[in-house]
């Protein structure tokens, strides 16, 4: 009721869309200290929070560029490191090859080297052996010739000059036959 009086009293010079002075000084007060209170203390804090968030985005921005480019640095280093380890061990091979052959090359060269002089060193030994085998032979068939020949005509032939001689015609005359006996065969 007394809020009744009171428009009913101002309400002949008020305007209800008009608010009170008291009322419009009372809301730019409050404007005014809520004001202070958000420039003075509130907005620094959002500013500084803002800022920190900002460089802390840059740096981890700038920290992983940096990142990124040691890592490339590192792969393309990594890259020629394993070319040249491939070329390399490509080289490696092909010396190690080459090195194969050339040994393989050296020890036939010196087998086959071995094998003539071994072959060489046998032929002149079996002619050798041949020789002195031949010699024998002449010898045992000349004095088994010569003990025959004595024994067929009942005299001793020891005169060593003339059972030579006859053992000498003796072998003569078969190295003919079989040279005659050899040819007609082939």
């Amino acid at each position: 009721m007394i809020r009744a009086e009171m428009l009913r009293a101002a309400g002949e010079d008020a305007n209800p869309l008009v608010p009170a002075f008291w009322e419009i000084i009372a809301a730019l007060l409050g404007f005014a200290v809520l004001f202070f209170v958000v420039v003075k203390f509130i907005a620094p804090a959002f500013e500084k929070a803002y800022q920190d968030r900002r460089q802390a985005i840059e740096g981890g921005l700038e920290e992983a560029e940096k990142a990124r480019s040691e890592a490339e640095a590192m792969k393309a280093e990594y890259e020629k490191n394993l070319a040249e380890s491939r070329a390399e061990a490509s080289r490696v091979r092909e010396e190690a090859r080459a090195e194969g052959a050339q040994i393989v090359a050296e020890h036939k060269e010196k087998a086959a080297a071995e094998a003539a002089r071994i072959t060489e060193q046998a032929q002149h030994q079996i002619a050798a052996e041949r020789q002195q085998a031949a010699a024998s032979l002449r010898h045992d068939v000349g004095s088994l010739a010569t003990d025959l020949a004595g024994r067929i005509v009942g005299e001793a032939l020891e005169d060593d000059a003339r059972s030579q001689r006859v053992v000498d015609r003796f072998l003569a005359d078969l190295d003919a036959e079989q040279a005659n006996t050899s040819g007609a065969a082939h």
